[in-house]
Formats: structure tokens, C-alpha cells, sequence
């Protein structure tokens, strides 16, 4: 028996040029980090003495004889890629809801991919499952997803992400100090809207209409400079980058009418008049979490403020897709 535990991240600036359609014309980035939150994917070859040969495990529970009949997308591409000739049991348990904004999607991918690796007797590097795991949602399921949240799935850390227009990607870590990073993280505040969407559909409004939004997607890659320089200067103030977020916010709203709604607007207006800086809704839109930056002597008040909403504690998840039992 082989699990994997990879984490879900948290995308900070940047969002939208990692989309291919993007960067591999002019190039993108962006900043954001890994979360103690994760994805868990139980893999076993599955003995020849059930009536089916495969079993799927997640929201839903599949039996099937085939691979082909697998409906879930991703267990049926990838085991298709991999020319799995065997029965397998797959299981699926995750830290937090699936299609909320946290890279689920991009995590459940990496992590089969990393199990089914163990199973072959192999170690792949980061790199080769981040890439690999690109390959998959763009390329084979041909989803509307960009390339941010497989590489965190697989490196883990805060980090920069410089994406090329040859359609590699450079990952660098942000070199903080423990207590500046430590100070950073107990000014996230992560709220649970609620509210669940499918990505691929907001992206691909998002994706339709990057080049009308050229101007505005340079200016967030050009945060994504400024987001580094705050935090790795211990001189500057972490209040910026609360700032920053908001401005960030504002200009992510723009990308595609599919980002935001109401709701969205309503639950980020409330958490500002509350006190809070900055914040932004993660993932492609319409859904999922919001974060926020608060100061410590306003959190209490945006917490109640946010009361109805379910808090989500985060820390940094350091080491990316692991193995973490081989039996």
C-alpha cells in the first residue's frame, strides 16, 4: 500500500500569467506558498478476486472493469498515461473541500502521480511530477488550468515562480527570516466562502480575455517584484503587503466577469470595514476561499465581523508531494 500527502497552496500575486496562453508569448510570474493542508491518495494494486478491477474512491465511489470507463477525469488520463495494467484501489481524502480555490485539483494530480511512481519502484523529482502533472491537465484532460498550482503541489515552500515563453518555469524560495515568517502568517486570516465552482469554467472566461487585459496583467506580474522586495527586506513594513493584496484584488476583478459576484463582494466589503488591509478570493473566481490580511490588533474584530464564514489556520508546508507510507 502506497499514500502520498500533497499539499494545497495559497497564490498571493501573479495569478493569470500562468496561464500557457499567456506566458508563453511574453513570459509570467508568480508568488504564493504551499499550506499545512493537504490531499491524500491511497493507492494498492487490487486483487483478482472482485467482480470489478478498478475501484475509484473520492466524493463518489467507482467500480469498474475497465479504465476507460473511469469517469473521474484525472484517475482515467493518468492511468491511461501510465499504461497501467493492473487492478487498482485508489482512495481520495482531503484536508479541506474540493473546487475552493486551494489548488485541490492540481494536488489530487500530483499526488497520484507520485504514488503510482512508488508502485513502479520509482522516484520522480520535483520537477518531472510538476511537469508531468502540467502535461495531464493541460495537454491530455485539456483543462482550463494554469501552471502555478502543480509546481507547488510538488516543491512546496514560499516561493517565486518565473514562467518562460520556451514553457519551462524557474522556482526560487523566498528567503525570510523564521519570525518574519511567522509574523506573516498570523496576519492571514483564510475564510471558507462557502461557495464551490468548477475552475476550468471560470478560467476560461479569464483565459479568453487576457490579451484585453494586457495592461492590467502586467501591472500584477510587476507585484509580484514588489511582493518579494517586502518580504525578504526586514526593513520594510508587512503591512504593505496587505496593501498590495487589495490592489491586487482590484485589478484580478477586471480579468473576466467570472472572478467575483455578490456574495464575494459582500463578504470582502464586510472584512475591509472591519479592518482588515487587503485580502483577494483564491483560485480562478466565483468561489472557494477568501484571504485576508489583518493586523493582530484587528483580527478579533474581523473574525467577528466574518463569524458565519468557517476559519481555516495555515501554516507552510515545507516539503511538497511525500510518500508517506510504502508498505
Amino acid at each position: 500500500m502506497i499514500i502520498s500527502r500533497t499539499p494545497f497552496r495559497v497564490s498571493l500575486f501573479g495569478g493569470g500569467s500562468d496561464y500557457p496562453q499567456w506566458y508563453k508569448q511574453h513570459g509570467g510570474a508568480v508568488l504564493g506558498f504551499a499550506i499545512n493542508k493537504y490531499c491524500y491518495i491511497t493507492l494498492r494494486p487490487l486483487p483478482p478476486f472482485f467482480e470489478h478491477r478498478h475501484r475509484v474512491v473520492y466524493s463518489k465511489i467507482e467500480s469498474v472493469n475497465d479504465i476507460a470507463s473511469i469517469e473521474h477525469p484525472a484517475v482515467r488520463c493518468i492511468l491511461q498515461e501510465r499504461k497501467i495494467d493492473y487492478g487498482v484501489e485508489i482512495h481520495h481524502d482531503g484536508d479541506l473541500p474540493a473546487r475552493s480555490g486551494l489548488g485541490s485539483s492540481s494536488s489530487f494530480t500530483v499526488g497520484l502521480l507520485n504514488a503510482l511512481s512508488a508502485q513502479a519502484g520509482q522516484m520522480r523529482s520535483k520537477d518531472q511530477l510538476a511537469s508531468e502533472a502540467i502535461h495531464i491537465e493541460q495537454n491530455v484532460i485539456q483543462e482550463n488550468v494554469g501552471s502555478q498550482d502543480q509546481i507547488w503541489a510538488a516543491y512546496g515552500g514560499m516561493n517565486r515562480i518565473d514562467f518562460r515563453t520556451d514553457g519551462g518555469f524557474d522556482v526560487s524560495g523566498l528567503i525570510m527570516e523564521k519570525s518574519r515568517r511567522d509574523a506573516l502568517m498570523s496576519r492571514l486570516m483564510l475564510c471558507f466562502t462557502g461557495l464551490s465552482r468548477y475552475a476550468s469554467e471560470s478560467a476560461a472566461k479569464k483565459i479568453a480575455n487576457l490579451n484585453n487585459q494586457s495592461d492590467n496583467l502586467r501591472t500584477m506580474i510587476a507585484m509580484v517584484d514588489e511582493a518579494q522586495a517586502i518580504l525578504c527586506n526586514p526593513n520594510r513594513d508587512l503591512s504593505e503587503i496587505g496593501k498590495l493584496l487589495h490592489e491586487n484584488w482590484l485589478l484580478k476583478r477586471k480579468l473576466s466577469d467570472a472572478v467575483t459576484n455578490s456574495e464575494i463582494d459582500a463578504i470582502y466589503e464586510a472584512g475591509i470595514a472591519a479592518g482588515a488591509t487587503g485580502g483577494k478570493l483564491l483560485g480562478a473566481g466565483a468561489g472557494g476561499f477568501l484571504l485576508f490580511y489583518v493586523e493582530p490588533e484587528r483580527r478579533r474584530a474581523v473574525a467577528d465581523k466574518l463569524q458565519n464564514l468557517i476559519k481555516v489556520s495555515i501554516d507552510v508546508d515545507n516539503s511538497g508531494s511525500r510518500i508517506v507510507v510504502y508498505e
